[in-house]
């Protein structure tokens, strides 16, 4: 019952919505257009300041328009003047030849809801030739409804020296046979000047009907739409009361009918697949600067707002992949998602916070780890002269504090290998390191979760970590938690030597060679036995003779135990080490 009076009251507003409209005087505004090229193209030897194009709106009122410019992505080198529409170049563009912006062009006069138009935003060569590009849909006008204009009246000219009094004119409407409308005015008959007639031609009677029109005195005109909008009012009020009757007379019971269709209802969305809880709404993140960078990914500083169970503004980590990713990279992003989503958390381990991969570009949303990679870290600290040895309390690096970094890191692989996480990248560069010098082992790119083998076989090529990397894993394609001891050596040697390369002065080739033939990273001058041998138990040969990390963790806990310096840093050879360039089909 109630459902039948819905659709009645339905049909009775549109029906009165209808009349309105038909009723509308000529005039009648409809919504402003904004005038916007879609494709923009801008050369990378344009200098800042340059204009690239004009964003026009027309305007219903006398309400200024504003401007702006909007992007889900990475931060673009365009603005536009929020008051005259000029766009222009905000960034140098010489670094950002043939990449492409998506963005959204806004336009709000405080009247109605702001407009967004789609653009698409193409830096081209210093040759200004255009790059192949995918484009957005062409622009066109919305098509309006014609709204219908009333017919123009013709008015009896009366003597002037009779009264003016009302009169009645006749509009013909053409039969289904005419094609065009014909206005005639009627003679008033004056045998009596109480009554008006129509006096109408034979021809008329024929082929039109007739609609009396009364005509109100000059003076007393009255809006065509009050009419319609006081029907509209009584209709409102009729079909509440009726509304409230029908509902009182149900009891404000829902009936068996409603019942079974609310229940059938919850039965179909209880099919569906849960929303992922990690997913969090792109328009609440805030790019602003690249942290880090490799050969596919970066990594960018950026807000979010309210995220992880916290209110308000927090600053996170967002890694994406760059517009050349392949669809290699695109899978390797998801599969470091799926394995940072089944780790838990540890304090040495860098922690996700959610993700946004309902549409591209895939981002994953990471703590944010303050003074970013310890290779570099370490690197930075050469530049330290005393190394805190000789001021107490200084700020510098200390032996236990480089000891401390290994043993932090080797809890954290402890705490991934419990998980059943291989990571296959264990480096110095994969390594972040918070303002309170709390070490986290990041970049799960290359890792795996082998929980059910304990060993995973690689199956594709590309750029390989080789200094880094196990002699089963070179040469036969084995990664386990025991090539990952061997990488975690590597680190350690990296630690002691403050963010050297491994094996300085020696090919991707000669390394390969002289790890299979049992070559070892030698032991540095400034470095203690004891510690050095904890290095070369991770590099045994017959990966069942290395230890496992839980062994790593209580060997290095024991040397924080004593107050001997296992890394003599005053003794830090300064040219002894050196860094190597990035090398094809290397990661370093």
């Amino acid at each position: 019952m109630i459902g039948n009076t819905m659709f009645f009251v339905i049909g009775l507003i549109a029906g009165c919505i209808a009349l309105v409209t038909s009723q509308m005087p000529p005039g009648f505004s409809l919504p402003a257009i904004t005038h916007v090229d879609r494709n923009w193209f801008a050369m990378s030897t344009d200098p800042i300041g340059s204009v690239v194009t004009k964003v026009h709106r027309e305007r219903t009122g006398s309400r200024a328009v504003t401007y702006g410019l909007e992007t889900s992505g990475p931060p673009s080198p365009f603005k536009i003047d929020p008051n005259t529409g000029v766009v222009t170049v905000n960034d140098t563009l010489k670094d950002k030849e043939n990449r492409s912006y998506s963005l959204w062009v806004t336009a709000f006069d405080g009247s109605s809801i702001p407009q967004r138009t789609e653009i698409l935003a193409t830096i081209t060569d210093n040759t200004g030739s255009r790059p192949n590009v995918p484009r957005p849909p062409p622009f066109a006008l919305p098509s309006y409804p014609t709204v219908p204009l009333p017919p123009k009246f013709t008015r009896t000219t009366h003597s002037t020296t009779k009264a003016a009094e009302p009169f009645i004119e006749e509009i013909t409407v053409p039969d289904i046979t005419t094609t065009t409308s014909t206005l005639k005015t009627t003679d008033k008959v004056e045998n009596d000047p109480h009554e008006d007639k129509m006096v109408e031609s034979d021809e008329t009677k024929r082929n039109s009907s007739k609609i009396p029109v009364v005509e109100t005195p000059i003076g007393n005109d009255v809006p065509l739409t009050v009419i319609p909008l006081v029907a509209i009012g009584g209709l409102v009020a009729i079909v509440a009361g009726v509304i409230i009757f029908v509902w009182k007379k149900n009891g404000g019971k829902k009936t068996k009918t409603e019942k079974d269709d609310m229940l059938s209802e919850e039965t179909t969305i209880s099919k569906e697949e849960p929303r992922d809880e990690w997913e969090f709404p792109r328009h609440r993140i805030r790019i602003f600067n690249i942290v880090g960078e490799g050969a596919f990914g970066q990594v960018w500083r950026a807000q979010a707002i309210d995220i992880d169970g916290k209110k308000g503004e927090q600053t996170v980590a967002v890694k994406t992949l760059k517009e050349n990713a392949s669809e290699k990279e695109k899978s390797d992003l998801l599969q470091e998602l799926t394995v940072m989503k089944n780790l838990g958390t540890h304090p040495n381990v860098v922690r996700l916070i959610g993700c946004c991969t309902e549409k591209e570009p895939t981002f994953v949303i990471m703590e944010f780890v303050s003074l970013g990679k310890l290779q570099q870290f370490l690197r930075d600290s050469r530049a330290e002269r005393h190394y805190g040895n000789t001021h107490g309390g200084s700020q510098f690096l200390t032996s236990r504090d480089l000891t401390h970094f290994a043993f932090q890191v080797a809890r954290g692989m402890d705490f991934l290998s419990s998980k059943g996480i291989i990571h296959r990248d264990l480096a110095a560069r994969n390594v972040l390191i918070t303002e309170e010098r709390t070490c986290k082992v990041a970049d799960f790119g290359f890792a795996r979760d082998v929980a059910g083998t304990h060993v995973y076989e690689r199956k594709s090529d590309g750029r390989l970590p080789i200094r880094w990397m196990a002699p089963e894993s070179l040469y036969d394609d084995i990664f386990s938690v025991k090539s990952d001891i061997w990488s975690f050596g590597v680190l350690l040697w990296e630690i002691v030597t403050l963010g050297s390369t491994p094996y300085p002065g020696l090919s991707a080739g000669d390394v390969m060679r002289k790890v299979r033939e049992g070559h070892r990273l030698e032991k540095p001058e400034h470095c203690r036995r004891e510690l050095y041998n904890i290095m070369y138990y991770c590099w045994e040969a017959e990966p069942t003779s290395r230890p496992d990390f839980k062994e790593v963790v209580g060997m290095l806990e024991r040397l924080l135990c004593t107050e001997m310096d296992y890394i003599e840093l005053e003794r830090f050879p300064d040219h002894s080490y050196y860094n190597v360039q990035h090398l094809d089909g290397e990661k370093l």
